[in-house]
């Protein structure tokens, strides 16, 4: 619409062009998505689920009519002042620029507000709704992401007529004269009350949110035309808009009789029993699969999800990893997948990872004005069906996506569209994997996110390969187990019950070499090896130890070409590369040392980047001592493909070997004050591997059984060197250092599932009780933020690609460090740069990101 009258209220406006998308129009379309979304399946459920009943029409309406009232606040005069884009081009009388959140919660709480609203609204048989009704309209307020909490100070201005020019009582007038003829069977005077569970308001407040980001965007709700009856063409907007997103994913469930064959769909020759499985219905909604590194648990996912999908339990799934190199790396089995069961019209794949998304393989460049190019699609031809890919507060409502755990963890946080997340999640089967990975911290806050997750009827499947009984305890929600108990539990399981992966029992002999300081002698170590023909896997615990240990083997010339290469240059793997040279190191990782690797020795030097999620094969595993939990992450990538011929592996490394590095005598007690080489707890607390007690265990278990059966001994493994029982016992016995450490330890638990406990938003609570704060310092992982420096184009990386994109660790940073600090390049020569950020000075090269040394 053209030419917008003073007496005209607009919801949506173009300034640029004067195009004007009136208030009440734009309510319609807020509006009709709620209702339509209201009838997505996996919608329905969560909202049925969280009310405690089914709900009705006439509920529906009601929800509607708060949807259709989400904007009222731009009906103030301050709002409506913002056609003029400049304070100094107001005509006389207007009283200046306003927001509508505030303002419109200032007439609920302020004198005289609730007299202009009553009059002029149906509030008072609004009321009839049943206690939660002003909740709800709380949320349908609070549409923006956050709960409104205080009412504009001057809100009373804003909501005066302007003489002769516009009046907002006149709009408001309209808004309840619309709303009640477009909703007539909320006002039903037979109909019961509307749920008033505080979790169903928390759910109602997400599905707010998304309606009006749906409703807002012109892509799929372009502004009335003159004439347009908007009640009708809203309905097909809304019908398109959740279809072209994915929201309703009715149209890529196969019929009942189809059901595709495990082979077909991952080609693989068949199923293992734990895969056969996932297919089990009657499992529930909380599912915790434990089987070894290389077994097959991401294929068991993915099948248990199209099970669940076919049945109508679940709209979308959402895999949730620790690191994002492992997303990006199962990002394209997922899409693998979806093109072999849907090779025409495929459901979008998302790769949920702020700064580097990506849908269906495709890259996304963001643009001014909160606009993204598609790769693929220079012309935005496929904008709105990847609508969910262009947020990262918009990730979940793909109808798949692989990401961190992060994105999940988002929903439980006092943070911005917060409800959002929980909503969209609400519909999928949520796949946490490495769920040991976590901390105190994020563990507890996977609880509640199951706790909301599963209480919306949603699903969630959590894999592990060496979860120890405490962790699975508190994630199911069950009482702790002895160690006796614990360690009787089967392994690999499925809810604890037995069964059956795709591993073998390998033998594995490993041994402590007195070696942690001494790179010189493992660089002969691992040299001596290779000269056999072998692939050798070296993995330290820090990034200055992997890069002295890889020195020390490249000066070793001529053996030197025995070490892992990226496009010819010699490098190492761990995380400090740039976010374009790191999905080139994993591709080569795999092609070297992978399933289908060269004959010939080979060198790959990293650290913890080379634990999961990259398909390794090696020969002899050299490792810096860590948690057993961890090390039998490592101990996976080792002899991983048993369908190897035995005679295509050096003769004496065809019985896999792990020589795991320790300090000289074996000694820890020094570790107890201070750390190195990732083992032991700083002063102010946390470290990479800070509980000396578990090294220990782990040392000594090494030392008493030098030979042992992977996976068969796993669960003994991790229960003998993590379970409290034997930690307790092991302090004890140490003495009261050793007993000091451990209530450090215990004591840093506590208080990280505290502050977890303190932060976490409680659904359980009416909605907008619980405030968000203003600072948002709250975060899904404990430590200091960290940089991400970028760079201009034509600045080439070490192995000869764009450099774009350098994460660098909160540690790394100068102190005081400007938030709005960019790189300074101080020079760029033959894959190596220099730069300076703030006061401290960096090096990029083929050993990747170093820190100066301070003048």
């Amino acid at each position: 619409m053209d030419d917008l009258a003073w007496t005209d209220a607009f919801g949506k406006l173009d300034t640029k062009t004067g195009q004007w998308h009136p208030l009440l129009d734009h309510l319609i379309d807020v509006a009709a998505c709620f209702c339509r979304l209201c009838a997505c399946r996996g919608f329905r459920r969560a909202l049925e689920q969280a009310a405690g009943r089914a709900l009705t029409e006439g509920d529906v309406a009601r929800l509607a009519v708060f949807a259709f009232l989400h904007d009222l606040g731009k009906s103030n005069a301050g709002f409506q002042a913002k056609r003029w884009g400049r304070l100094q081009d107001l005509p006389p009388g207007w009283p200046g620029h306003a927001g509508h959140g505030r303002e419109a919660l200032a007439l609920f709480l302020e004198e005289g507000g609730l007299d202009l609203l009553t009059a002029r609204l149906p509030l008072d048989q609004m009321s009839a709704w049943g206690e939660a009704g002003y909740s709800l309209l709380l949320a349908a307020l609070s549409h923006h992401g956050t709960p409104l909490r205080d009412p504009s100070r001057d809100a009373r201005v804003f909501w005066r007529a302007v003489p002769g020019a516009y009046d907002p009582a006149r709009t408001l007038e309209e808004i309840g004269r619309r709303v009640a003829a477009l909703y007539p069977e909320a006002f039903a005077a037979d109909a019961p009350p509307l749920p008033e569970s505080p979790v169903f308001g928390h759910l109602v407040a997400g599905l707010m949110q998304l309606a009006d980001w749906l409703g807002s965007s012109p892509s799929f709700f372009p502004f009335s035309e003159s004439g347009e009856n908007r009640a009708v063409t809203a309905l097909g907007h809304a019908e398109a808009a959740v279809r072209a997103v994915g929201l309703d994913t009715e149209a890529w469930r196969a019929p009942s009789g189809e059901s595709p064959a495990f082979a077909a769909v991952f080609e693989v020759p068949g199923a293992y029993p734990m895969q056969t499985a996932m297919a089990d219905l009657s499992l529930g909604p909380l599912v915790v699969l434990e089987a070894e590194t290389g077994s097959g648990k991401t294929e068991a996912a993915l099948w248990r999800f199209l099970h669940l999908y076919r049945a109508g339990q679940v709209d979308s799934l959402y895999f949730a990893l620790p690191t994002r190199v492992a997303a990006s790396q199962l990002y394209r089995r997922v899409r693998a997948m979806v093109a072999r069961l849907w090779p025409d019209s495929p459901p979008l794949t998302v790769r949920a990872l702020p700064g580097y998304a990506g849908a269906d393989g495709a890259e996304a460049t963001l643009l001014p004005e909160f606009r993204v190019l598609w790769s693929d699609h220079p012309h935005d031809a496929e904008r709105h069906r990847r609508w969910a890919a262009e947020s990262p507060k918009r990730f979940l409502a793909a109808p798949l996506a692989v990401g961190t755990i992060d994105q999940a963890l988002l929903g439980v946080l006092p943070l911005g569209h917060a409800h959002l997340r929980l909503a969209t999640l609400a519909r999928s089967l949520l796949v946490v994997d490495e769920v040991h990975a976590s901390d105190a911290y994020m563990t507890e806050l996977l609880v509640r996110l199951l706790d909301a997750h599963l209480g919306y009827g949603g699903q969630a499947l959590l894999l592990s390969a060496t979860l120890g009984a405490r962790a699975r305890q508190r994630v199911l929600g069950h009482p702790p187990l002895d160690f006796a108990a614990a360690c009787a539990v089967p392994y690999p399981a499925i809810n604890e019950e037995a069964t059956t992966g795709g591993g073998r029992d390998k033998p594995v002999t490993w041994r402590c070499l007195e070696l942690l300081d001494r790179p010189e002698a493992i660089a002969a170590l691992a040299l001596e090896a290779a000269a056999q023909g072998t692939k050798v896997l070296v993995i330290r615990n820090t990034v200055p130890a992997a890069v002295a240990t890889f020195l020390a083997v490249e000066a070793r010339l001529p053996e030197a070409a025995w070490l892992f290469r990226v496009a010819g240059v010699a490098t190492l793997h761990h995380g400090r590369f740039s976010r374009q040279d790191r999905p080139r190191m994993d591709a080569e990782v795999e092609v070297q040392l992978g399933k289908h690797r060269p004959p010939g020795p080979r060198i790959l030097i990293g650290t913890q980047t080379l634990e999961q999620s990259l398909d390794l094969d090696a020969d002899l595993l050299i490792t810096d001592l860590c948690p057993m939990d961890v090390l039998l992450q490592r101990i996976g990538r080792l002899h991983r493909h048993g369908s190897r011929p035995l005679e295509e592996r050096p003769e004496a490394f065809r019985t896999a070997q792990a020589w795991v590095l320790s300090p000289d005598g074996g000694d820890l007690a020094p570790f107890l004050v201070r750390p190195r080489h990732g083992l032991g707890r700083f002063p102010d607390g946390g470290g990479v591997y800070p509980d000396v007690r578990i090294l220990e265990a782990t040392r000594h278990r090494i030392v008493e059984q030098p030979e042992v059966r992977i996976p068969r001994d796993n669960r003994v493994l991790v229960e003998a060197a993590t379970h409290p029982e034997r930690l307790q016992a092991l302090a004890t016995a140490l003495g009261p250092d050793w007993m000091a450490h451990g209530h450090q330890i215990d004591g840093e638990t506590a208080a990280q599932q505290t502050t977890a406990r303190l932060q976490i938003l409680d659904i359980r609570q009416p909605f907008g009780t619980h405030p968000f704060p203003n600072d948002h310092r709250i975060a899904t992982r404990l430590g200091t933020a960290d940089r991400l420096a970028r760079f201009p184009e034509g600045i080439l990386g070490p192995f000869g690609a764009p450099l774009g994109e350098l994460p660098i660790r909160f540690h790394l940073l100068p102190p005081g460090l400007d938030p709005e600090a960019a790189p300074e390049i101080l020079e760029a020569v033959d894959g190596v740069l220099r730069f300076r950020l703030g006061t401290a000075t960096y090096r990029y090269s083929r050993l990747g990101l170093e820190r100066s040394p301070s003048a």
